[in-house]
């Protein structure tokens, strides 16, 4: 059953929770929603086979929580404020967090800023490119998020963010808000000081990431998986992810 918590600056964000044992917040990549990115490839039945507790969490711009149209309102600091949020109104006081993609910068963001609400952390489809900083493309892409015309767009990156964001039901002027957001990142001396596991874990081919290890490399306690013959699109489902996360998690 969807419930709505509310952020720090009254957004609704949308969340919902299933299962019984320890709490594992789940914080879905750009473009998706926690329906798409965790119940439709299995991840709910999974953790709560496992005995876990999910709390799945719509982004900001996502799903079934609010979508404001200003690029201001997705600064990772807003958006790890949106789990701490959900968090609250879930009566969870810590949870491990499982994180994709943009939801592992999330992930990252709460890890550095809130680590007493983390119990483990960890990060799918992020990798060596977090290292890189800020992530410029994102206003490119941003405004292939908006051309009507996909075959307008040349760039293959560019045309697979608009074919994703152009599936039924999202957003579109809300996500090209988001991709404009704020892609700050931590560097590794700052990671360095991080307190809590973290995993770090993506697909062989997932050359929007790159390798898992040189991110894993920058936390004091964490390890990095690679998951054969996967790209960034087809890590998520698969059950080497699963079987790596929950593995982790179990620890």
């Amino acid at each position: 059953m969807t419930q709505f918590a509310h952020s720090g600056d009254g957004l609704r964000i949308a969340y919902e929770t299933g299962g019984e044992g320890d709490p594992v917040l789940l914080i879905h990549g750009f473009a998706s929603s926690r329906a798409q990115n965790w119940r439709a490839t299995t991840w709910y039945k999974a953790l709560n086979d496992a005995g876990f507790q999910l709390i799945a969490m719509d982004c900001r711009g996502h799903g079934d929580s609010d979508k404001p149209h200003d690029s201001s309102l997705y600064n990772y600091e807003r958006m790890s404020g949106d789990a701490i949020a959900v968090l609250n109104a879930a009566g969870v006081e810590a949870a491990s967090v499982v994180g994709y993609s943009m939801g592992g910068h999330i992930g990252i963001a709460l890890l550095m800023r809130h680590p007493q609400m983390i119990r483990k952390l960890a990060l799918a489809g992020v990798g060596e490119r977090y290292l890189h900083g800020q992530f410029d493309a994102r206003f490119r892409i941003a405004e292939a998020i908006l051309e009507d015309d996909i075959g307008r767009i040349a760039d293959p990156v560019a045309r697979g963010f608009r074919i994703f964001a152009g599936q039924a039901g999202k957003d579109r002027t809300a996500l090209a808000a988001c991709m404009r957001g704020d892609r700050g990142a931590y560097a590794p001396a700052e990671l360095a000081h991080a307190t809590r596991p973290v995993l770090v874990v993506c697909g062989e081919n997932d050359e929007t990431s790159g390798a898992p290890g040189p991110l894993a490399a920058a936390f004091p306690a964490a390890r990095a998986v690679v998951i054969p013959g996967r790209d960034h699109m087809s890590a998520v489902g698969d059950k080497a992810t699963k079987e790596a996360v929950i593995g982790f998690l179990k620890e």
